[in-house]
C-alpha cells in the first residue's frame, strides 16, 4: 500500500498532467474524467457505479428543471434527484445503524446489513446536491454537456475528501481555464506543503494517538490521557487540511481555484470563530442549503436556535453512522447556541489568550466524541483526563520524551508564525532573489523528506476517507 502513494506521486501525477498539458483545451475535460474515473476506481472500484448512477440523475434533473417553468415538474425533478442522492447515502452509510436503532427498541431480529462505504461519497454527494439546488433556485446555467458535468463530480484531486466544491464555485473554469507557469509553480508549492503536513506531521503525531487509543482508557494516567487526545486534536488537523493543501494546489496546477477549506482554526478565539475556520466548505454547504433555508437568524430568536440545533444535527451525523458523531454534533451545537445567547460577548471581554484556550478545550473534549468507539469510551477517556487519581507514570513520562518534539513542531505549524515570519523575511527583501532561488530547493528537500517517509512507513490513509 506505500508504493500506492509512491505509484500515485511519482507516476499517476506526472503522467496525468504530462498528458492534460498535451491535450486541446477542448479535450482536457476528457482528460481530467478519464483520469478521475482511474483515480476513483483505483481506491475503490466495486463502488465507482454509485457515483455514475448519481451523476447521470443529477444531470438530467438539472437539465428538466431548466427546460419547464412548472414548479410543480420543477420541484418533483428535484426531489427525485435528491431521493436518488440521499437515497445511496442511506443505504451505504446509514442503513445499518437505523437498523440496530430499531432492533434495540423494538426487540426486532433484522439483518444489520454491513456494506463497505464507498470512498467520499458524503463529499460528491453533497457536491452533485449543490448543483441540482441551485438549478432549482435559478443560482447557476445549466451544464449541457454531460460529460463536463460528469468532470465536475469526478475531479480527483477533491473527489474523495474534499473541499467540497460546489458547481458554482467552478461553472466559469470548467470550460474556460488556463494553465500557466505561475499556477502550476503555486500549485506545486501547495501540494508539497500537504504533503508534508500529512506525511511528516499528521503521521507521525499520530502514532502516539494509535498507542493510547489501544490502551485500556481505565488505567492510563491524566499525562498519558491528554497526550493522547492532543496528538489526535493535531493529528486531524494535518491530516485533512494537508489533503485539502494537496487538492487545491493540483487544481491550480490543472487551471481550477478551489474554495479555502482551513484557517488556523485552533487560533480561534470561540466555538463559531473555530467553525468559521475549521472545513470551511462544509460549513458554508449547510449554511447555504440547510440554515437559510430553515429560515436562519430571520425568524425570531426560537426558531434560530431550533434552526442551529438541526444544521449541527445534520452536521455530527454527516460525519458518520453512530451515537458519538450525532453527540459530537449537538456538543458543538449547544457551544454555538450558548455563544448565541450572551457568552460571546464573555470572550471578547476576557483576555484574547484565555478565549483561545477556552475553545481550544472544547475542541480537545470533542474530539474525544469523535475518535472512540462508543459513548461509554468517551466518558471513560474523559474521566481519565479530568477525574482519575492517577496523574502521571513512567509511561507517561516516555511518551513525552518520545513525542515533544513532535508536539513543538504541530504547534508552530498549527500557527500562522510560520506565514508571519515568511512575509517578514520576504518584505526586508528588496529584490526577492533570496525566495527566487530557496523557495525550490526547500520544496524539492521537503519533497525528498516526504519520500523518505513514505517508503519506510506503513499505510496510513488520509482520516476523511472515511466520509
Amino acid at each position: 500500500m506505500v508504493f500506492s502513494s509512491l505509484i500515485f506521486i511519482y507516476f499517476f501525477l506526472p503522467v496525468m498532467f504530462l498528458v492534460y498539458i498535451v491535450s486541446k483545451p477542448k479535450t482536457r475535460n476528457f482528460v481530467l474524467l478519464v483520469f478521475g474515473l482511474l483515480f476513483y476506481a483505483w481506491g475503490e472500484p466495486v463502488y465507482i457505479y454509485v457515483m455514475l448512477i448519481s451523476s447521470f440523475v443529477d444531470y438530467y434533473a438539472g437539465l428538466y428543471m431548466s427546460r419547464t417553468k412548472n414548479q410543480y415538474k420543477r420541484r418533483t425533478s428535484l426531489i427525485i434527484s435528491m431521493v436518488v442522492d440521499l437515497g445511496f447515502l442511506f443505504v451505504f452509510k446509514y442503513s445499518g445503524f437505523v437498523v440496530n436503532i430499531v432492533n434495540s427498541c423494538f426487540g426486532t431480529s433484522f439483518n444489520v446489513p454491513d456494506l463497505p462505504l464507498p470512498i467520499g461519497i458524503s463529499f460528491y454527494t453533497f457536491q452533485s446536491m449543490s448543483y441540482t439546488i441551485d438549478i432549482y433556485q435559478n443560482k447557476v446555467k445549466v451544464q449541457k454537456n454531460f460529460l463536463d458535468y460528469l468532470t465536475y463530480v469526478s475531479l480527483f484531486p477533491q473527489l474523495v475528501a474534499g473541499p467540497i466544491v460546489r458547481y458554482e464555485d467552478v461553472q466559469y473554469e470548467l470550460t474556460n481555464r488556463k494553465v500557466n507557469a505561475e499556477g502550476v509553480g503555486e500549485g506545486v508549492g501547495r501540494f508539497i506543503k500537504g504533503l508534508c503536513k500529512k506525511v511528516l506531521l499528521a503521521n507521525n503525531i499520530g502514532v502516539l494517538w494509535a498507542q493510547v487509543k489501544a490502551m485500556d482508557y481505565s488505567e492510563i494516567s491524566a499525562v498519558t490521557a491528554w497526550m493522547g487526545i492532543l496528538a489526535f486534536t493535531f493529528q486531524i488537523y494535518f491530516d485533512f487540511s494537508g489533503y485539502s493543501d494537496m487538492a487545491i494546489g493540483l487544481g491550480k496546477m490543472l487551471g481550477f481555484n478551489f474554495p479555502e477549506n482551513f484557517d488556523h482554526p485552533y487560533m480561534s478565539k470561540s466555538i463559531s470563530e473555530f467553525w468559521r475556520r475549521w472545513h470551511m466548505t462544509l460549513g458554508g454547504w449547510f449554511r447555504s442549503y440547510v440554515y437559510i433555508p430553515l429560515g436562519g437568524n430571520r425568524c425570531g430568536k426560537a426558531k434560530t436556535l431550533r434552526n442551529l440545533a438541526v444544521v449541527w444535527f445534520l452536521t455530527g451525523l454527516w460525519h458518520g453512522a453512530s451515537w458519538n458523531f450525532i453527540i459530537w454534533g449537538l456538543f458543538y451545537g449547544a457551544l454555538i447556541i450558548a455563544e448565541r445567547l450572551g457568552f460571546a460577548k464573555v470572550l471578547q471581554k476576557i483576555p484574547p489568550a484565555l478565549s483561545t484556550a477556552y475553545t481550544f478545550l472544547m475542541v480537545v473534549i470533542g474530539w474525544v466524541f469523535f475518535d472512540t468507539e462508543n459513548i461509554a469510551d468517551a466518558f471513560r477517556y474523559l474521566k481519565a483526563m479530568f477525574f482519575t487519581t492517577d496523574l502521571c507514570d513512567s509511561l507517561a513520562l516516555y511518551q513525552f520524551k518520545s513525542f515533544i518534539l513532535i508536539f513543538i513542531l504541530c504547534i508552530f505549524a498549527a500557527t500562522d508564525i510560520w506565514t508571519r515570519l515568511i512575509n517578514n523575511v520576504h518584505s526586508r527583501q528588496s529584490d526577492g532573489r533570496l525566495f527566487m532561488y530557496a523557495v525550490p530547493a526547500v520544496q524539492v528537500a521537503m519533497l525528498f523528506l516526504c519520500t523518505c517517509y513514505l517508503v519506510d512507513s506503513t499505510y496510513n490513509p488520509f482520516l476523511y476517507f472515511n466520509f
